[in-house]
């Protein structure tokens, strides 16, 4: 992004363009794992997922020539995880966790393999709304190109959030979450309910893996995920399972993640890779700090990590 023009007004130009741009991923891929875990299961497979959503994405925008297709495609790609993961981790004797690691395993070896064609050609990518038309300076346009992906994922976590307190099926997956055996008591069958909400937060977080790919940064690598997967799940808990809250970590996210280069664009290269560091080193601060036997999860679904 070219900021050096404004000096270091260009700093917070810069920190605001990646809370937009490259928090829309971790926007998605928390909001899916919020959704999972609410229902008191968790996908430590979204890292796969995402991957898998990013490859899909740019390969059929490439071979059709339509973004918008690429995105329904990592969709759908999401929802193939979602029931793999959703009835393996529902399995006797199956631990969540090492059904997550298997399926990081899994998606990202199977989106390497078949992206090994896509990662040279261009494809093309997802038209953004300018929000700096205001503006003459071309840092600024440039800054405020907004990706249609940022603002529906805003509109979803509001939307979450009325669905999970205010809908019947919002109610079944809180209570499936919270006390499976008052839920199956109420006749709600817990394997469905924990099923359409694995596949479902799938889904987003192959959304999640085509704003990587179609928006911010825009291709496709076999590093383009960067963690951002295995970041979401310490979001979520920083976000208190709020799908809104949500919404404001993952700003905090991304704009951690533009820490290093706007500091950059006003010459200031000394630390550089440790700036970049920055959103690791905020999802182990905020690990220890849930972590703490002095401090209570709240918000967290009273199933998660069980076996009912």
């Amino acid at each position: 992004m070219a900021t050096e023009a404004l000096g270091w007004w260009g700093v917070p130009l810069a920190i605001a363009a990646g809370m937009m741009r490259g928090g829309t991923p971790f926007l998605f891929v928390s909001l899916g794992e919020c959704l999972t875990e609410k229902s008191g299961k968790i996908n430590l497979g979204l890292e796969g997922t995402l991957l898998m959503g990013a490859m899909s994405a740019y390969a059929i925008s490439y071979l059709t020539g339509s973004p918008w297709l690429g995105v329904i495609a990592a969709g759908l790609a999401g929802v193939v995880f979602g029931l793999i993961h959703g009835w393996l981790s529902q399995q006797p004797r199956v631990n969540d966790v090492a059904v997550g690691i298997a399926m990081i395993i899994f998606g990202s070896g199977i989106a390497f393999f078949l992206g090994k064609p896509f990662i040279q050609p261009s494809a093309p990518q997802l038209a953004t709304i300018n929000l700096g038309a205001w503006s003459s300076l071309p840092p600024v346009q440039s800054a405020l190109q907004i990706s249609p992906l940022f603002l529906l994922g805003v509109a979803i976590a509001p939307l979450m959030h009325w669905f999970f307190q205010s809908t019947r099926w919002g109610l079944f997956i809180r209570a499936v979450g919270d006390s499976p055996e008052a839920a199956r008591a109420m006749g709600v069958s817990i394997f469905k309910v924990r099923m359409l909400s694995v596949v479902a937060g799938s889904f987003l977080a192959g959304i999640g893996g085509a704003s990587l790919s179609l928006y911010y940064p825009g291709l496709w690598s076999e590093r383009v995920s960067s963690g951002q997967g295995l970041m979401a799940v310490a979001l979520v808990i920083f976000a208190h399972w709020n799908p809104i809250q949500c919404l404001w970590a993952s700003l905090l996210f991304g704009g951690a993640q533009a820490l290093g280069p706007a500091l950059q664009s006003v010459g200031i290269e000394q630390g550089y890779y440790l700036f970049n560091a920055a959103p690791y080193v905020l999802t182990l601060l905020i690990m220890i700090i849930t972590c703490s036997p002095k401090r209570t999860l709240s918000g967290a679904p009273g199933a998660l990590g069980t076996d009912t």
